[in-house]
């Protein structure tokens, strides 16, 4: 019996579940993720469809959930941990890209960091803007690759898998020769002492880059207030602007206000 939830489009090429459910994994493995709804509207079935065949896939090893979607297992081909946070607090890290993309003058050298809010700056940028894109972001590569009016440097080094990032002394010894109007970074965490991300790996880069930027700002969700991370990247002094989806802590607040610090809440 066919499933009442389901529009009539659907039904006709979808209407088994084995063809679903392969034409979900074939998506999830091109990408690494994938959300309820995008899937949905790609194969014509109702979410609560989707998320039932999700389940299954789950359930034989094939995916992994997380909250709106899935994604691959680890050790898959594609990159599952990137993806994973990708479609956590979606909505807010697209509002806060569009944000602080709106902060960017047509011709200005921005450097984009790699992490999941800062390749939604790179996808808001505004349609005119001519400028010059630095980043040591894979997927903020890809984003631009259709952008033949911006010019895009990429800071080359070892790839982190995890963050899809170009890491390494090579790469931060090439970002400390440029110069940056505005440095657009991404950490995993923020506290009244700083900013901080998980790992040291990746530091030297976000470092060399911060050094060669005029202005920083700093785009982080809400969430972001005392998560984890263990490894500073600047003090609070440094950052001129945080973007975030939701007011801070009032003991935050007052200390990013003292640190001359700007706090924008995207709405």
């Amino acid at each position: 019996m066919s499933d009442p939830t389901e529009p009539a489009t659907g039904a006709l090429r979808y209407d088994a579940a084995p063809r679903r459910r392969d034409a979900i994994l074939e998506r999830l493995r091109e990408s690494g993720h994938i959300s309820v709804s995008e899937v949905s509207q790609a194969l014509g079935v109702s979410e609560m469809t989707v998320r039932r065949d999700l389940r299954r896939l789950a359930s034989t090893g094939d995916a992994t959930l997380v909250h709106g979607g899935a994604s691959l297992p680890a050790g898959s081909h594609g990159r599952p941990v990137f993806g994973a946070r990708a479609l956590e607090n979606a909505e807010a890290k697209r509002r806060i890209g569009a944000a602080a993309a709106a902060m960017v003058a047509a011709h200005d050298t921005v450097g984009v960091d790699a992490g999941t809010t800062a390749l939604e700056v790179a996808h808001a940028l505004p349609e005119d803007f001519c400028g010059c894109v630095v980043t040591h972001s894979v997927p903020v590569l890809a984003a631009l690759l259709p952008r033949t009016s911006t010019r895009v440097i990429a800071v080359g080094g070892e790839m982190l898998h995890d963050n899809q990032a170009l890491i390494g002394p090579s790469a931060a010894q090439f970002a400390q020769g440029l110069r940056l109007r505005t440095f657009v970074l991404g950490v995993s965490s923020i506290d009244a002492r700083g900013v901080y991300v998980r790992s040291e790996l990746e530091l030297s880069v976000k470092r060399a880059l911060l050094d060669a930027a005029e202005d920083v700002v700093l785009v982080c969700d809400a969430s972001k207030e005392g998560g984890p991370g263990t490894v500073r990247v600047c003090d609070l002094d440094r950052i001129d602007t945080v973007v975030t989806d939701a007011p801070l802590s009032d003991g935050l607040t007052r200390r990013l206000n003292e640190a001359g610090t700007r706090v924008v809440v995207a709405r």
